[in-house]
């Protein structure tokens, strides 16, 4: 939020999301890659013969998720030398002679009605070796998310980190519903924009969507009642219960790292602060308490301090308060507008809304030197969500006029664009990890 007076802060809360008619699935767009991604060769999986042909391109999404890293170079079909099925058809030369350095391959067989075993594996071309090789049960209704988790064991081989292709995401869309009333659509998608599915409606405005650390539950601020509240709803069961409200202001949900309290911003006399709900006992501590506005509480990932945005030097920046409470300890001083922190999974870094003059662009500050990069170059950035590897980050910007949906690198150097085929898509939260089976 910019943070000016509380007025403002209402008015920005009902404004937030544009209104605009929205398609389903988010389309990625790479818009810079990394200068001299590893080129990688998938080879399209075997099919046993007389196979019907699978409902999903198991290859082509796993070339589209190593793709979309920005780290990986696929490698266009036609120039492959060879189409192997299996190890044993591998010759490395005639790869090593096109310059493909790793390839993989892998086959479909359909075990039995609507279930499948996928297999693949990876092969390191200069050294003639395989790197990893697994065989994945899954049904015909979860073959993206096999595919999806071939990504993640690919990525973790040749990066060292965790992918994070099996995420899925968090984010607010528009719709226009009949006699063009607008409608407010909390949606989960697939990390990539597929399997969209809807987590709550309303004809008032929604947002702060958070993800709970375990990825079974979102909390988010409705307006339904006219007064902005907060609710946790359960993704499986659809279950929503009131966590905060009524008062003039409940806002920023942040879960804390236990997943046990959560913190948010409140009024209850007409000033914003921060306060600490218990999920348990339901009882609010306040943990701020200053004639400022202090709002955006984040946990740090220890859950032993929180860093949050206030105006109490005449401009917003990023403060960081014990969650015993305390005095804050100011962080950013570079820019004169510093707010919306996301911290790094490691703790080490926080993502911001930063702006020296009137553009809003993401930056990232480190934490142990105090430097700060700003990672784009758009005039109203904001929303930034750290992937839970830390590799990447997803934020919220404007394009040919439009609300969509960007994601950029921790480094600066992989930009991408994911946006709806029509209408507008805001506040992205990236989701946890999911449980391993």
């Amino acid at each position: 939020m910019r943070l000016k007076t509380f007025p403002q802060v209402m008015l920005t809360l009902a404004l937030l999301i544009f209104a605009a008619r929205a398609q389903a699935v988010l389309e990625i767009e790479i818009t810079q890659g990394v200068e001299g991604a590893l080129p990688i060769a998938v080879v399209p999986f075997a099919l046993e013969p007389g196979e019907v042909r699978p409902p999903e391109d198991i290859a082509a999404i796993v070339e589209s998720d190593l793709h979309s890293s920005g780290l990986f170079n696929p490698v266009d079909e036609r120039r492959f030398p060879q189409r192997p099925a299996v190890a044993a058809d591998i010759n490395f030369q005639l790869w090593r002679n096109q310059g493909i350095e790793t390839i993989v391959i892998g086959s479909l067989d359909a075990v039995a009605e609507g279930r499948y075993n996928v297999q693949f594996q990876l092969f390191d071309a200069i050294y003639g070796r395989q790197l990893i090789g697994y065989s994945i049960p899954t049904t015909r209704a979860d073959l993206r998310r096999a595919a999806h988790k071939i990504s993640d064991l690919i990525f973790e081989e040749l990066t060292g980190k965790r992918g994070v292709f099996s995420t899925r995401v968090a984010y607010i869309s528009t719709q226009t519903a009949g006699g063009g009333k607008e409608r407010y659509v909390l949606q989960i998608a697939d990390y990539d924009g597929h399997n969209p599915r809807t987590i709550f409606a309303s004809n008032r405005p929604l947002m702060s969507p958070a993800w709970s650390p375990d990825g079974k539950r979102i909390a988010y601020v409705s307006f339904e009642s006219e007064r902005p509240e907060i609710y946790i709803q359960e993704i499986a069961g659809g279950r929503r219960t009131l966590a905060a409200g009524p008062t003039r202001l409940n806002s920023a949900p942040a879960w804390s790292p236990d997943g046990e309290r959560m913190a948010l911003t409140r009024s209850e006399n007409g000033n914003p602060d921060i306060y600490i709900l218990d999920l348990t006992s339901n009882t609010l501590t306040r943990l701020t308490d200053y004639s400022s506005i202090d709002t955006e509480p984040v946990w740090m990932p220890d859950g032993q301090s929180l860093v949050f945005t206030s105006d109490r030097t005449g401009r917003p920046q990023l403060y960081r308060i014990s969650a015993s409470g305390g005095n804050p300890e100011r962080l950013t001083f570079y820019g004169d507008y510093n707010a919306d922190a996301n911290v790094s999974p490691d703790g080490q870094q926080i993502a911001m809304v930063h702006s020296e003059g009137r553009s809003f662009q993401i930056a990232v500050q480190d934490l142990d030197t105090g430097q700060v990069r700003v990672l784009t170059d758009g005039a109203l950035d904001e929303s930034p969500s750290f992937a839970p590897n830390g590799t990447m980050m997803m934020y919220g910007t404007t394009h040919d006029g439009r609300a969509v949906l960007a994601a950029v690198s921790e480094d600066g150097q992989v930009h991408q664009r994911l946006r709806l085929q029509e209408g507008a898509v805001r506040e992205p939260v990236w989701g946890p990890f999911p449980e391993e089976p």
